[in-house]
């Protein structure tokens, strides 16, 4: 029997499960702090967050079993519920949740993922590979997960229900942003079928000469960034510009190697990634946790990384796909 990232989404499921219980027996919040706030439309709102968080958990749970027009259903109802969930709850209330030992597993967890990439693939029963070679880097990080999660109910000497607990905060707080890169994604698979690519192959191919590579490096490079600034993710950024430019014209006329061409051309999305408020979860959010004043102030400290690094990628990128046709 293979292990697949499936297994962990009951998991998922009975945290969102939790944050929906808390949501709905709730009784402080920032309009329930308010007391020029209606009442119906404190209950109002309570039931509203705790429906959206219900949504989710059942998607989780349950969505590999539903047809998908009973899960696209979903996914519109979350759209709809989503303005009653948002970044509420205050910095002290999330330091209460967890507190600075939780730093000692935060920076485990990436380390602990990285060696169970390299292990995971190694193992195998009667064969046949134990864990889903394309799912390894998921499962090793949910590995990862659910080892420190184990070790801090154990360093806390509290029970798993309040481990549990504990989280629910941080989700609430994100509210709606958490779905942001998932949904994201979705929309650039979604474009890629709608074939969004070769119309903005067509567009730039008008205004600059793709028969050079160097133009034809800046295209993808820059589109790559300029495109998740717009849609705030680089995921939903990539199918987009790889089907138009990458693989037509880099990889097709220009001998691009695919592997470095497609990473290197994701770094430069990430690039743009630091530099938009669309991508809520990592820049908008953050903000709104440390109480800054500005809200685009992650932004604005990121700047000065993120220029300098996207002209290092587009360096990378015009040099590293083309070695063999040098």
């Amino acid at each position: 029997m293979m292990i697949t990232i499936q297994a962990v989404y009951p998991i998922i499921a009975l945290l969102i499960v939790i944050t929906a219980l808390q949501a709905a027996l709730r009784t402080g919040g920032s309009g329930d702090h308010n007391p020029d706030t209606n009442r119906w439309l404190r209950v109002t709102s309570r039931w509203r967050e705790t429906a959206f968080w219900a949504v989710l958990a059942a998607l989780f749970a349950a969505a590999d079993f539903w047809p998908d027009s009973i899960t696209g259903a979903g996914v519109l109802l979350l759209a709809v519920l989503a303005p009653a969930s948002g970044v509420r709850e205050s910095v002290a209330e999330l330091r209460q949740a967890g507190g600075n030992r939780l730093f000692i597993p935060l920076l485990l967890i990436p380390l602990l993922t990285l060696l169970g990439l390299w292990w995971l693939p190694q193992l195998s029963w009667r064969g046949q590979p134990l864990v889903a070679g394309a799912q390894a880097s998921l499962i090793a990080l949910a590995m990862a997960a659910l080892l420190m999660w184990w070790w801090v109910q154990r360093q806390t000497k509290t029970t798993l229900v309040n481990v549990m607990s504990a989280g629910t905060p941080l989700f609430r707080a994100m509210g709606w942003a958490l779905l942001l890169p998932l949904m994201l994604a979705t929309l650039g698979a979604v474009f890629a079928k709608l074939q969004i690519g070769q119309a903005v192959a067509d567009g730039v191919s008008a205004v600059m000469p793709m028969q050079v590579r160097l133009a034809a490096v800046l295209s993808y490079g820059l589109g790559m960034a300029l495109l998740t600034v717009l849609m705030g993710n680089a995921f939903a950024a990539w199918p987009i510009m790889t089907a138009g430019i990458g693989v037509p014209i880099l990889i097709q006329q220009h001998g691009a190697e695919p592997a470095s061409l497609a990473a290197i051309g994701m770094l430069c999305g990430y690039c743009g990634t630091l530099l938009t408020p669309m991508a809520a979860n990592y820049n908008i959010v953050p903000a709104a946790l440390l109480d800054l004043s500005d809200r685009y102030a992650v932004i604005r400290a990121q700047v000065a990384t993120a220029l300098p690094l996207l002209l290092c990628n587009l360096a990378l990128l015009y040099w590293l796909p083309f070695r063999q046709v040098l």
